[in-house]
């Protein structure tokens, strides 16, 4: 078995609304929290080769290049495997079960593969070999039959108590706890494996139901994706980054978290591996503005409700905490694996994540502008909502002129940032907007006041005469991508001079071909980074609006390009093209659909 580190982009996922498994080209299923997004991890072969432990399902002949397709419109995953001695498949997926979720109900925690020849007579090789609490906890074995194991972990291991291994296949457990099965199957035989975390599921497999769940779970994705109206350019592409967002929600919670990885490099060998499995508010309100945009609102309206419990906790006069758990808690403490290696030795692999204490004064315009979004084409939001946001907005209007962390969450101290008070200014503009059309009591004349003193600030503080340019800091020289949003949120004209002489200088500073960097110079940590895939999208969309449609038509599909063999991107691109950061990333497909969207469009009017 390869104890090696595979591409980043090697990877396809699979999950059930509630965590996400990462499936490599091999056969591997190299990382998986579970059962939740945010719980410790069961295989971590990602991030320590050695000590990460994995699932491996796969012919045990040497294979041309396997080759790996979802079932159409869905998050069912299928590796074919070829050679001369026959034709090997492998299909994952994790069942989605809507009857099952809900605050009070425990979600189906399976995970199933399939191994099936498809011509010839092929030998399979299956490896289970789980690692507890992010390999921090040994575990023993029961043998239940020869078909059926429970791998339990030593008392004081966090996340799941047991799971239960079922096959069709004997297996055998060895020394290290690892369970191993090899067998064979002629053409048109196939074997079930299941990797369950429910004691009460029943005990060995019944083909006929596990048939019956597989439809069930493909007609699950294809239905929803099926309410997508976009209808453009593109729409196959649209519709995986929309599966990709969705894998990302918490059918239970409502949460939606930024990545379903932690610890995957920005830069190999560097220190920028942070921890994703969290809510943003930012992420999430770009996420939901995203999938709006297609039709979706139903994820809209389930995260208001988990957001209306997080507001019900602040005090009087506190500002909303920037990231939460999946399940809302606040408290996440930022620790080391130091007995992790990290991907391709890139150390050191946190947990948890620092910046949730930090402050970030754009949260409240993401957040404002998505339900502002959501009660245009959703449904109108709540009395209680209202009064809510009412409460933020005031704490907006009492802070916004101060120095923050910002969008990229530098470590290097607070600074006075443009796109902090872009942000400020959305939250405030939609809130007058959402008085107006509702008729909701606000104080509408200090809002206006407030909005107006942050429009004034921008155009004076935060503009550099001789870079004809919007600048990064208050009286700063330098630029940055996140500025790239101020026509995508009207705070500016995408004809306006000043707007595209601000574009021409992101372009002369941060852009590389058809690739954007989100900013230059010290952010106080060490070593550099890739591209943005967010940053490049950005750019995209605002030469579109701003009237080069065939130079954003021809950029568009040259970002296409980078996407992994399944249309999935991680958070940054390397100097080679590799996939860096975490992976999939929410923020590069919602700004794929934005772009799609915006660029679609323009080609549709010329």
């Amino acid at each position: 078995m390869s104890q090696e580190y595979q591409p980043i982009e090697n990877y396809g996922v699979i999950g059930n609304l509630q965590t996400v498994a990462l499936v490599g080209i091999d056969g591997s299923i190299d990382f998986l929290c579970f059962p939740y997004f945010d719980s410790p991890t069961l295989f971590g072969g990602l991030l320590d080769a050695q000590r990460g432990g994995r699932f491996r399902l796969s012919p045990v002949f040497q294979s041309s290049r396997p080759k790996q397709i979802y079932l159409s419109n869905s998050n069912i995953l299928l590796t074919r495997f070829l050679s001369p001695e026959g034709v090997a498949e492998v299909s994952d997926y994790m069942p989605v079960s809507v009857e099952s979720s809900g605050p009070n109900r425990e979600p189906v925690r399976q995970l199933i593969r399939s191994a099936k020849c498809i011509r010839g007579e092929v030998r399979f090789e299956m490896v289970c070999d789980p690692r507890f609490d992010y390999g921090r906890a040994k575990h023993r074995v029961e043998v239940l039959s020869p078909e059926e194991v429970r791998l339990v972990p030593d008392s004081g291991a966090h996340g799941v108590d047991s799971i239960r291994l079922r096959a069709q296949t004997p297996l055998r457990v060895k020394e290290d706890g690892r369970i191993v099965s090899e067998f064979v199957l002629k053409a048109g035989e196939r074997a079930f494996l299941i990797l369950d975390g429910h004691e009460d599921t029943p005990h060995g497999i019944n083909p006929g139901r596990e048939g019956a769940l597989f439809k069930e779970t493909l007609n699950f994705w294809q239905t929803w994706v099926a309410q997508s109206t976009y209808r453009g350019r593109w729409r196959e592409v649209v519709d995986r980054s929309a599966l990709v967002l969705k894998l990302l929600t918490s059918e239970r919670h409502g949460s939606i978290v930024a990545a379903p990885t932690f610890g995957l490099p920005e830069a190999i060998g560097g220190e920028r591996n942070w921890d994703y499995r969290y809510t943003w508010i930012r992420d999430a309100s770009f996420t939901l503005y995203a999938l709006i945009r297609l039709g979706f609102v139903n994820e809209s309206k389930a995260f208001n409700k988990w957001l209306e419990g997080r507001c019900r906790e602040l005090g009087s006069n506190e500002g909303l905490q920037i990231m939460f758990g999946v399940d809302g808690r606040r408290h996440l403490p930022e620790t080391v694996l130091s007995h992790w290696e990290g991907y391709r030795k890139s150390s050191p692999v946190r947990i948890g994540n620092g910046a949730a204490e930090q402050l970030q004064l754009d949260i409240y315009g993401e957040l404002l502008d998505s339900i502002y979004l959501y009660d245009k084409y959703g449904e109108p939001i709540s009395h209680e909502l209202w009064s809510d946001l009412s409460r933020l907005l005031e704490w907006v209007c009492e802070n916004w002129d101060g120095p923050d962390e910002g969008i990229w969450e530098v470590r290097g101290g607070a600074q006075h940032l443009f796109y902090s008070r872009l942000m400020c200014w959305v939250a405030v503009d939609r809130g007058l907007r959402l008085a107006a059309k509702r008729s909701f009591p606000a104080p509408v004349q200090r809002w206006a006041s407030t909005r107006d003193a942050i429009y004034r600030q921008m155009h004076t503080e935060f503009w550099n005469e001789n870079l004809k340019s919007f600048v990064q800091t208050k009286g700063g020289d330098t630029v940055d991508a996140s500025a790239l949003l101020a026509p995508l949120v009207r705070f500016i004209s995408p004809t306006d001079p000043r707007w595209l002489s601000t574009l021409a200088a992101i372009e002369r500073d941060l852009l590389d071909d058809s690739l954007v960097y989100r900013y230059r110079g010290d952010d106080g940590l060490t070593g550099n980074e890739g591209t943005f895939g967010i940053c490049s999208f950005w750019f995209i969309e605002c030469l579109a609006r701003s009237g080069e449609v065939k130079r954003a038509r021809f950029l568009f599909e040259k970002m296409l390009g980078y996407a992994n063999h399944l249309g999935l991107y991680a958070e940054e691109l390397g100097p080679s093209g590799e996939h860096l950061g975490n992976f999939p990333q929410a923020f590069t497909h919602l700004a794929l659909i934005s772009a799609a969207y915006a660029v679609d469009r323009k080609l549709d009017r010329k």
